[in-house]
């Protein structure tokens, strides 16, 4: 959950970058490899090249990345919020299914709720269409998938790789993708000036903290379990709008963070016995 917190902050991060969408992905992941490569030295296994499975999270970060920051971009914020929200159940079906972790039904309820309260959330905030609504759609749809084979990769891999192994290779090997992508778009690659390039190292700052502690986590939680937990996402950006924006809340949207918080802990409390 406290990853979920910090990569609340990364969509106000991106729209600072002065870059394209492609490109504030690539200096995220640059930026933050040195630092990772620092954290990852002197581990029993800091020498050995990327495992397949470090090289498939990388891989699908790396189209996480861009297809949720065009996503953005040519659909409304709701639409894309919404679309991208549907990641723990993406990530349920595939674990019940694949890895053989059957999910409780109280815990199938709480992934439900979480989702609601999100939807809930994000249909309430307003915001142009966007340049081409079906287009940002349907981006917006499959970036849930990316990111639910990358949290699955990340869960089965931390069973005997350490975080900063992870982090460091799924980098690695997802920068050359996102920059690829945005030279092949024609995107504008360097910020334009000094805020642009410290909102660039902030995503670095993010990505190490936010998605590290989130893969840490993985480690020591059902891959379905910690997916729940990544949707306090939406709350903790509600709540920056309103102290960064003064954007209030609405009666719904303080309804919809109620419910999605409410099922987050009631899947945490579920995976526990508890419920």
């Amino acid at each position: 959950m406290l990853g979920a917190c910090v990569i609340s902050a990364a969509p106000i991060l991106v729209r600072l970058t002065e870059t394209g969408p492609a490109a504030a992905g690539f200096w995220r992941l640059a930026f933050a490899a040195p630092v990772l490569a620092m954290l990852a030295h002197g581990a029993p296994e800091a020498q050995a090249g990327p495992s397949k499975l470090a090289m498939l999270a990388g891989v699908m970060f790396a189209l996480d990345l861009g297809f949720w920051h065009y996503g953005i971009k040519y659909t409304s914020v709701a639409n894309a919020t919404v679309l991208a929200n549907l990641t723990p159940v993406v990530v349920t079906a595939f674990a019940w299914i694949f890895l053989k972790e059957r999910p409780r039904p109280l815990f199938l309820f709480a992934v439900a709720m979480a989702v609601a309260g999100a939807a809930m959330m994000a249909i309430q905030r307003k915001g142009a269409p966007g340049l081409n609504p079906p287009l940002g759609d349907t981006l917006s749809a499959i970036t849930t998938v990316w990111y639910a084979l990358y949290l699955l990769a990340i869960g089965a891999a931390r069973k005997r790789e350490s975080t900063n192994r992870l982090m460091l290779w799924s980098s690695v090997v997802g920068a050359p993708i996102v920059f690829l992508g945005a030279v092949a778009l024609r995107e504008r690659i360097m910020p334009a000036g000094p805020g642009g390039w410290a909102a660039c190292l902030g995503l670095a700052g993010v990505h190490i903290a936010g998605q590290g502690a989130i893969a840490w986590a993985m480690g020591r939680l059902p891959t379905a379990t910690a997916s729940v937990a990544i949707l306090v996402q939406p709350v903790v950006a509600a709540a920056l709008g309103w102290v960064l924006f003064a954007e209030m809340l609405t009666p719904l949207q303080a309804l919809g963070a109620a419910t999605a918080l409410g099922g987050v802990v009631l899947a945490q409390q579920v995976s526990r016995g508890k419920g």
